[in-house]
């Protein structure tokens, strides 16, 4: 009894106020300044009281205030808040108009921030300015769209692409950014058997696109967010829209848009009776065929894509279901992608809209047959004088370099059709991810919401590899030969997430405080057969591999604003990894933003200035290895046993390992300005960052007898990183009906390797890298101290009067009288001083006109193609077959290998400007009163570069026969058919 005394009490002094005070209630219905449609789910909150409520289906709301109360709030998402002086009013109906550029509001790690309030570096594009044409990855619509932020894409179809936020902060572990779909943090890394980790989401399903640059808007992620952050937002329904058909199809035509410069036919002819005399082996191999190989492997690829999609409100249940289709081919024939992608977003209210529930579902089923690359590098080097068919060749009719016992010739190219032709490289992919979110404000406390976050992340694949025994590339005369492998992987990705969330203003201060708990385990299980056609024991190598790991972190912000123009942000997380030992798997990762507005007004020019300024500390525990603390023994593959008389004995190998392992740690220190210099027409921001990475994972040497290998990747290392971010967003020429923007971003950043080894050791020259053909185990690059990471290690060469290289002769650089190792240097590095994106969208009435495109300067490349080809001494092998050459051993008169691999002469400037579409469209609403939109693009069409090579943009600074990227021809239409309430 005393209790039930105790809350009447309670309950009696929380009503108080309403007996003391005089109530009323308010009516009235919220629309769209823009269409006229109601708004569901706008906020109605009695000014600065904790009283409120949210407008139903039709828009209508109602709300019973104190006569204390004298102005009301609406806000809504993406909408312009408007507040409404009550007066004598019982009925107050609002209009409410879509927010402009500043106040939109953006997707951050685990919430939202209006873009006017953002303290840290980030930027958001959306769907409108994503990249134009026939795109099978997300990571293609954002190439060039954000200052500091590089991707390098592949030329295959549905190809995966490198990205890169403001540079490389690693050298041994991953540098790829953390990627967030609708709340679900990804590994990166894929399945076997898929050609990109993010196929899963076709392009047509995604709303929006933000990426979190520096540390005070990417430490939320912790250990994982060294190498930035990409949140990717999906399209959902809304309620009042009515319901929404909508058609996306295209069908492209790509075509290779340079060849690599070998020599044709008759070129070949005369070099080779020009360089070898009369009676030489070489002459009587020449053939009577003109063959360009570059033309027979590569082909005229059409492809299409298409996707459907409904969107709307049933009852309170927004909704958007999306179907895709996509079958593309490459280029390089026999390459295809086809894949068939579903997507479900569910996103209902309920209770008032207190209770905001969002379902996500997103399906992908690829299938790919994989062209053998190996055809591009023998495609260059087969000889032109030959054919391609043999109609006496044992090996399907191919024709094929022989010995003198008729088998085939093992050190001679391989015809690069038989590769094509005669390869089976097949595989399925099975993806899902699917989370449900609920996010419930309390009606007793409408400032403080509680948000759940469950998702589960699986993917399937499995391949096979299968070549048959006739084939001279796989020919093996004891066991019959041919290829016949089996390979399956499975990935598991469970995740719980609880945070809450509180909210209020007090006065002139605003507090937004959330702090929350994560939990994610990651699993992996595979196997693999790897045979040959007749599955011979002795050829048979059998593999099992499971493994997994889990991470848990507390992770919390503090967002605080004095009178709207003073802001502070802390952000706090802690993160535990099983990846390392438990003395070493915890840590705590920082940051604190300061923003201050320097002026916030409705003036024509000058409106907006915020200056802001971040420090953080983000990690990197993506290492590759799940355990790489572990001491661990690996059993011997079957044909790798120990012969003990009669029985084969599998023996026991213990590993090297680092028990003190632990995750990198990047230091950013990041001042921005965001300004807005005319009202709606010219705004942009500037960033100056720099960034310390400790801890770095370097592959070095260890003492005999420490450990159980030469080498082992430990943490000795330390690398800086600075630049300077431009972004301007200009609208040159704005009507009722016309319009044309400019955007334009420009970023230099610099990177230094400031320590390589556990103690000062001068000695030390670095750690090779970069592998290249030309001899066993050739390194190009180096990591080393004081200089840019993969800068290039190569020799000084020296020229004639002429400015022809002098063959074999490079400069004494230490003038010890040698010219040896000790004379190698330092020489360019393949990442851009400068990188620059920009995007033109004109819009002239029913016509539209656009293009993007990327440059880079300072960027450097080594043309191994060069090096391994341009020499005349490849032209013949010694035991009997013929190699083609590039057109630089002419040029260049070079006669062996040796005296060109190392030269300075081919590591090329490749700086260059690429246009990425170039898109004409013409809308038909106004001819057949539909939303029907039918276009035309251009992918790749241009190209302005004085690199030498097939391609300037090389992610890693080595032309070593890449998959070309193609010019693609692309028609489409975009359908968008909708019954709106009004139309009812």
């Amino acid at each position: 009894m005393r209790q039930l005394n105790k809350g009447m009490l309670i309950l009696l002094l929380l009503g108080m106020p309403l007996f003391i005070y005089g109530q009323r209630t308010i009516t009235g219905t919220v629309i769209e300044a823009d269409t006229g449609e109601p708004l569901f789910g706008v906020n109605v909150l009695a000014k600065e009281t904790l009283n409120g409520t949210v407008t139903d289906f039709d828009g209508k709301y109602e709300v019973t205030v104190s006569d204390e109360v004298t102005t009301l709030v609406f806000s809504y998402t993406g909408f312009e808040s408007q507040e409404i002086a009550i007066g004598d009013s019982r009925v107050i109906d609002v209009t409410l108009s879509s927010g402009v550029a500043l106040e939109e509001v953006i997707v951050i790690g685990y919430g939202t921030v209006k873009r006017k309030d953002a303290t840290g570096s980030l930027q958001s594009v959306s769907s409108d300015d994503f990249n134009k044409g026939a795109i099978a990855g997300p990571q293609q619509l954002l190439a060039g769209k954000v200052a500091g932020v590089t991707i390098t894409t592949d030329g295959s179809p549905g190809g995966g692409s490198t990205i890169r936020v403001r540079g490389e902060s690693s050298l041994s572990a991953s540098n790829d950014p953390l990627i967030v779909i609708d709340g679900v943090p990804l590994d990166n890394s894929g399945v076997s058997g898929s050609r990109n980790a993010l196929n899963v989401i076709n392009p047509n399903d995604i709303e929006s696109m933000t990426v979190l640059k520096d540390a005070s808007a990417s430490a939320i992620y912790g250990n994982r967010a060294a190498g930035g952050v990409i949140l990717i937002t999906t399209k959902k329904g809304k309620i009042g829209e009515g319901i929404r058909l909508g058609y996306n199809g295209n069908v492209s035509i790509g075509n290779p848009s340079n060849y690599v410069d070998v020599l044709d036919a008759d070129e070949y002819r005369k070099a080779i009776t020009g360089y070898y005399e009369e009676g030489h082996p070489s002459l009587e191999l020449l053939g009577d065929a003109d063959t360009y190989w570059q033309d027979e492997i590569y082909q005229q690829a059409v492809s299409h894509d298409h996707n459907l999609n409904f969107s709307g409100g049933v009852g309170n249940i927004p909704y958007r279901v999306s179907l895709g289709y996509s079958d593309m081919n490459g280029i390089l024939k026999t390459d295809n992608f086809n894949r068939l992608t579903g997507s479900i977003n569910l996103t209902p209210g309920f209770f008032d809209n207190r209770l905001q529930v969002k379902l996500h579902a997103k399906v992908a089923n690829t299938s790919n047959h994989f062209a053998d690359r190996g055809a591009i590098g023998n495609s260059l080097s087969f000889d032109p004088t030959q054919p391609i068919y043999d109609s006496e060749s044992p090996y399907e009719g191919f024709f094929t370099w022989t010995g003198v016992n008729g088998n085939p010739n093992t050190l001679a190219p391989t015809n690069p059709l038989a590769l094509l032709e005669l390869r089976e490289d097949n595989s399925d992919v099975v993806r899902y991810i699917t989370n449900a979110t609920v996010d419930y404000r309390f009606h007793w406390l409408p400032e403080l919401r509680a948000n759940l976050n469950l998702a589960y992340d699986y993917s399937k694949g499995s391949g096979t590899v299968v070549v048959p025994n006739t084939a001279s590339f796989s020919f093996n005369e004891l066991t019959g030969g041919g290829v016949n492998n089996i390979y399956e992987q499975e990935k598991f990705n469970s995740l719980l997430e609880y945070y809450m969330n509180y909210k209020k203003d007090f006065g002139v201060h605003t507090l937004d405080v959330m702090a929350g708990y994560s939990w994610q385990h990651f699993e992996v299980g595979n196997t693999f057969t790897n045979s040959d056609a007749a599955g011979t024991p002795d050829n048979t190598v059998t593999g099992n591999d499971p493994a997994e790991f889990y991470l848990v972190s507390l992770f919390g912000r503090l967002n605080y604003s004095f009178t709207d123009k003073y802001l502070l942000t802390v952000t706090l997380r802690r993160d535990g990894t099983s990846r390392f030992a438990p003395e070493n798997r915890w840590g705590l990762f920082p940051a604190v933003a300061l923003g201050v507005k320097l002026l916030d007004n409705d003036n024509q020019y000058f409106n907006n200035v915020k200056l802001r300024a971040g420090w953080g500390v983000t990690g990197q525990q993506e290492i590759g290895d799940y355990y790489a603390y572990l001491a661990r023994y690996q059993l011997s593959f079957f044909n790798a046993r120990y012969q003990f008389g009669d029985e084969y004995i599998y023996t026991l190998r213990p590993n090297g390992y680092d028990g003190n392992i632990r995750w990198e740690e990047t230091t950013t220190y990041n001042v921005g300005l965001d300004f807005s210099i005319v009202k709606n027409r010219v705004s942009g921001t500037l960033e100056l960052y720099q960034r310390f990475t400790k801890d770095l994972l370097n592959y070095i040497p260890v003492p005999a007898g420490t450990n159980l290998t030469n080498f082992i990747n430990t943490n000795v290392g330390n690398i800086e990183n600075q630049g300077i971010e431009l972004s301007l967003n200009l609208t040159p020429y704005l009507t009722d009906k016309n319009s044309w923007d400019f955007a334009v971003n420009v970023a230099y950043n610099q990177a230094e390797i400031t320590k390589l080894t556990a103690i000062d050791d001068p000695d030390y020259d670095g750690v090779l890298t970069g592998g290249i053909a030309g001899g066993v185990g050739s390194n190009i690059q180096i990591h080393s101290v004081g200089f840019a990471p993969s800068s290039f290690f190569v020799y000084e060469q020296l020229y004639d009067d002429d400015g022809n290289i002098l063959e074999g002769q490079y400069a004494d650089r230490n003038d010890d009288g040698l010219v040896n190792d000790e004379d190698k240097y330092r020489f360019q590095k393949p990442a851009a001083d400068y990188t620059f994106g920009f995007t033109s969208n004109l819009n002239l009435g029913n016509f539209d006109f656009s293009f993007a495109g990327r440059a880079a300067i300072g960027n450097y490349v080594y043309n191994n193609v060069q090096t391994d080809m341009g020499y005349f001494d490849r032209m013949y092998g010694t035991t009997g077959t013929l190699w083609n050459v590039h057109q630089s051993a002419v040029d260049l008169n070079v006669i062996s290998q040796s005296n060109l691999t190392f030269s300075d002469h081919y590591v090329k400037k490749a700086n260059f400007l690429r246009l990425d579409h170039i898109t004409m469209g013409y809308n038909l609403t106004d001819l057949i009163g539909h939303g029907i939109r039918v276009y035309a693009t251009v992918q790749n069409p241009i190209v302005i570069t004085k690199y030498d090579g097939l391609d300037p943009e090389i992610g890693n600074g080595i032309d070593n026969n890449i998959y070309p990227r193609p010019r693609t021809f692309v028609f489409g239409v975009n359908a968008d058919f909708s019954v709106s309430k009004k139309d009812k």
